[in-house]
C-alpha cells in the first residue's frame, strides 16, 4: 500500500553571481585610400576569422537590389561560380551575399591561414563580377520561387502589412519584390547596378578572429586597395513619426491562427534613452520571463510564445511586439496585450523585475561577444551605425546603472499603447467582432 505525500515545496534558486567586467578584445582601424574601413578584432579561441563587409546601397530598384546579391558570387571573368566556392572551400571558408535596405552585406569565414587567398578572392568578386546569363537565369528563377513561398506565409504578410502601415511611402515599407519585376532582371542591368553600387567609399570591412589586427589590416589593404570608384550614393530619408490610427484588419479567410503586429516608437542606440527602453521592453516582452509570456503563454495558454524587439535601421528605430494565437482568442490576447503594456507604461516596475531583466541583457551582450561569429556581427552592426566596440562598454554601464524611475521613465515615454500602431491578420469574419469592442478597425484583404 502506498502512502499519499505532499509535494515537496519548490527549491530557492541560488542567488545571480555577479556580472563580469566586460573585456573588450584587441582591435585595430585603417581607412585606406580608397575610403574603404577596415576594423580588424583579435579572438583567438579557434583559428578562423570571419568576414563581414557592409556597403551602403541607399534605394535601388527592389528587385534589381535582391537579383545583384543573389548573383554577386556567381562568376567573375576568370572564376565560375562553382571555381569561387571550390576555391573558398580550399581554405576552409565560404562567403554569402546579402542585402537590406540599408546595405549590401558579404559574410563568410576561413581558416586563419586563408585569410590572404579569401581576400583576394573577395576582391576579385567585388572588381569583376560577371553576372554571366544562365547562373542569373538560375538565380532569378530560385528567387522568384523564394518569393512566392514567403508569400503564402502568415508570419510574412503579416510583417509586410506592418511595414506599410508603419512606413507609408517611405523605402523601408516595402522590403520584398514582386515576383513579376524579379522575371524582367536581366544581367546588363545587374552589371549597371554593380558599377553604380558597389563601391568601398564609407563600406566597412571587419575581420574578426586569430589574427593580429595590425598584420590583417595589411592583407585587407593588400587586397582590396585596388578595389576603387566613387559609385552612386542615395541617401535615405529619415524614417517617419509613428501615427496611431485605427487597427488594420488584414483579412485571410480560413486562418485558424491570428497574427497580432504592434509597432511601438524606438530610439537609436546613441540615444540617452536607449538602454533604459531595452530594459523596458525586457520587462514587458523582450524575453521568455518577461510579464506578457507570463500572462498570454503561461497564464492564459493563448500562444506558444511571442517576443518583442527594437528594430535598429540606418533611418530610424521602432519597437515591434509579434505574436500568433488561435483564432477564438484573438480579441483576448490583444487586449492582456494592451493591458500589460499600459500597466508597464503607468506603474514603475518591481526592483526584483529591473535587476532579472538587467542581468540578462548584461549576459547576453557577453554571450554575443563570446564567439568569432556574434563578435564580427556585432562589430559590424555597430559600425554601420557609426560607431564601435568601445560602445559596448558604455552601454553596458548605462544598463547597469539605469534605475527603476529611469526605466519607468521610458516605458511611459515609448510603451504607452495609445501610441502604438497595430496589425491583425486572421479571420475577419471570425475576429472582426472580437477586435471591434477593443478599437476602431479598418480592413483590407491579404495581399498575396
Amino acid at each position: 500500500m502506498t502512502t499519499a505525500t505532499a509535494p515537496a515545496a519548490p527549491r530557492a534558486l541560488p542567488p545571480l553571481g555577479p556580472t563580469r567586467r566586460l573585456k573588450l578584445p584587441r582591435q585595430a582601424e585603417r581607412t585606406l585610400g580608397n575610403g574603404l574601413t577596415v576594423i580588424a578584432v583579435r579572438r583567438p579561441a579557434v583559428p578562423l576569422v570571419e568576414v563581414r563587409l557592409w556597403m551602403p546601397f541607399g534605394r535601388a530598384h527592389l528587385a534589381r537590389g535582391a537579383m545583384l546579391a543573389q548573383t554577386l558570387l556567381s562568376g567573375t571573368r576568370t572564376m565560375s561560380g562553382v571555381r569561387i566556392a571550390a576555391e573558398l572551400q580550399k581554405v576552409g571558408g565560404g562567403l554569402s551575399a546579402g542585402i537590406d535596405p540599408d546595405r549590401l552585406m558579404l559574410s563568410g569565414a576561413a581558416l586563419v591561414t586563408g585569410l590572404d587567398r579569401m581576400l583576394e578572392i573577395l576582391a576579385e568578386v567585388l572588381t569583376d563580377a560577371s553576372y554571366p546569363n544562365d547562373e542569373v537565369a538560375t538565380e532569378r528563377d530560385r528567387l522568384v520561387d523564394r518569393i512566392q513561398v514567403a508569400r503564402s506565409q502568415p508570419g510574412h504578410l503579416a510583417r509586410t502589412a506592418l511595414l506599410r502601415r508603419v512606413y507609408g511611402t517611405h523605402p523601408y515599407a516595402v522590403q520584398t519584390p514582386e515576383a513579376e519585376t524579379v522575371r524582367a532582371v536581366r544581367p546588363a542591368v545587374l552589371r549597371t547596378l554593380h558599377a553604380q553600387r558597389v563601391h568601398p567609399a564609407d563600406a566597412v570591412l571587419v575581420l574578426v578572429g586569430d589574427v593580429q589586427p595590425e598584420r590583417a589590416l595589411d592583407a585587407a589593404e593588400k587586397a582590396l586597395s585596388g578595389w576603387n570608384g566613387a559609385g552612386h550614393t542615395a541617401d535615405l530619408p529619415p524614417a517617419p513619426p509613428l501615427e496611431p490610427g485605427p487597427l488594420l484588419l488584414v483579412d485571410r479567410p480560413g486562418s485558424v491562427q491570428s497574427s497580432l503586429r504592434m509597432a511601438l516608437p524606438g530610439v537609436p542606440r546613441t540615444h540617452p534613452d536607449h538602454a533604459a527602453l531595452q530594459l523596458a521592453n525586457l520587462i514587458f516582452g523582450g524575453y521568455f520571463s518577461s510579464r506578457w509570456i507570463e500572462n498570454i503563454r503561461e497564464d492564459k495558454g493563448y500562444t506558444y510564445g511571442g517576443h518583442s524587439v527594437v528594430e535598429h535601421s540606418v533611418a530610424g528605430s521602432v519597437l515591434v511586439a509579434a505574436v500568433d494565437v488561435a483564432t477564438e482568442v484573438t480579441g483576448p490576447a490583444l487586449l492582456e496585450t494592451t493591458y500589460e503594456l499600459g500597466r508597464l507604461a503607468t506603474v514603475a516596475p518591481r526592483e526584483d523585475e529591473l535587476e532579472q531583466a538587467r542581468q540578462y541583457a548584461l549576459g547576453t551582450l557577453q554571450l554575443g561577444m563570446s564567439t568569432q561569429a556574434g563578435l564580427a556581427s556585432l562589430t559590424s552592426a555597430y559600425a554601420g551605425s557609426g560607431l564601435r566596440l568601445e560602445f559596448l562598454a558604455e552601454h553596458a554601464a548605462r544598463l547597469a546603472k539605469a534605475t527603476v524611475a529611469d526605466v519607468a521613465e521610458a516605458a511611459a515615454r515609448y510603451l504607452a499603447p495609445a501610441g502604438a500602431v497595430t496589425v491583425v491578420l486572421g479571420d475577419a469574419e471570425r475576429i472582426g467582432s472580437q477586435l471591434a469592442t477593443l478599437a476602431p478597425v479598418t480592413t483590407e484583404p491579404a495581399r498575396p
